[in-house]
This record gives C-alpha cells, structure tokens and sequence, in this order.
C-alpha cells in the first residue's frame, strides 16, 4: 500500500525535496485544503455527502501547469478533468478522507460521482458526492462527520462560513461541531497517529435532544 506522501507525490504533483526526511514530511503539512461539506437527504434519508475542497495556491501552481491546452489563458473543466480523474483514484486508498459515524456505529460510503475541478480566483477546487453505502434514516440522532488526514500531511480546515449545511433535511435538524475521534491505527512507518488540530467534527440532530 502506498503511503500518503508518496500518493501525494504522484496525484498532487508536488515536488519534495530529497534532503527532507520521510518522518519530517510526514509530521507537518505539506496541503492545505477549505474544505466544505453539504448533507443530502432524499426520500427521508441520509443518502450522501457533497464535498468542495479547495486547495492552496502553491498546490495549484504546481497542479495546473501544462494543462491549459489552447493557451488562452483559462483552465476549463474540460482541461481540468484529467486531474480530476486521477485525484479521485487516489483518494480512494485513503478513504476519500471523510469519516462517518452514527453513535459507535461506522457510516460507509461508496463508490463518488460527479468529481470536476474548477478553477477560479488563482486557486482550484475539487467538487464531488459521496454516497453512502446504506441511507440513514432523515430524522437521526448524532450522525457525525469529519474531513482530515490522520497523517496531518494534508491540512483540513472547514471553511468559516457555513462550512457544513444539510440539503432536504426534515424540519428540526441542526449542525453542532466537536471534536472528531482519532483513529484507530495509522499506515505511517513508525505507526504514529497525528491529530489536525483544525479537524472539527459535524454532528446532525434532529428533533429534542
């Protein structure tokens, strides 16, 4: 399995230096992501999540070069959809760095759709759903959400506004933030866990509480 630096080396085209040592890259970031998230319902249920990560500007420099085919100066989604395809496949591996819980019981997702790119004010951003494997009934209690890399090689922060909104949510429901549980094992070397100290989790209750 590769790691999430050498992932990132490969999907996010960032240049490492080789003096730097893998435990130096791996305890600091080296991404910055604004990342917002949106809740679907449907027919009642929690069917799945709207992500919109955007990246720094340094990613996106790096990301972007070369692929303004006809040079006139605009990166559309056409362009742009390669890159997309291939964040995607990485992603995969690692989960699509989204962590879904339902009390102690794990929310699973399955496979994104509608992943593209867009580019705009200098910097990019990545637009996908997640759905969940299995819906969640509309109206539970304590269905939670959290985006972050364990490994902190990429840093996740939510965005200041409205960083998380529920879209056909039933009558009642509301967003509260705490912090999100830290996971059981890490695929680093020394098998060190590291905490984003930004990571906030989105917690969804509905009715009395």
């Amino acid at each position: 399995m590769r790691t999430t630096r050498s992932w990132l080396l490969l999907v996010l085209a960032l240049v490492v230096c080789c003096a730097e040592s893998p435990s130096a890259a791996i305890a600091h970031p080296h991404v910055w992501v604004t990342a917002k998230a949106e809740v679907v319902y449907a027919q009642g249920k929690i069917v799945a999540i709207d992500h919109h990560w955007t990246f720094d500007e340094f990613y996106t420099a790096m990301a972007i070069e070369g692929l303004d085919k006809n040079g006139d100066g605009v990166y559309s989604r056409e362009e742009l959809a390669g890159l997309a395809e291939v964040n995607m496949q990485g992603l995969k591996e690692f989960d699509y760095f989204s962590y879904a819980t339902r009390g102690t019981e794990k929310i699973a997702f399955g496979a994104p759709t509608g992943a593209w790119l867009e580019h705009k004010d200098g910097v990019l951003t990545l637009h996908y759903r997640l759905p969940l494997e299995k819906p969640v009934a509309g109206d539970a209690t304590g269905f939670s959400l959290a985006v972050y890399d364990p490994s902190f090689f990429i840093a996740f922060e939510m965005a200041k506004d409205n960083p998380v909104t529920l879209a056909g949510a039933p009558a009642g429901c509301k967003i509260t933030f705490g912090d999100p549980e830290a996971p059981a094992k890490s695929d680093q070397p020394d098998g060190s866990v590291f905490a984003t100290p930004s990571a906030k989790a989105a917690v969804v209750t509905c009715g009395k509480t």
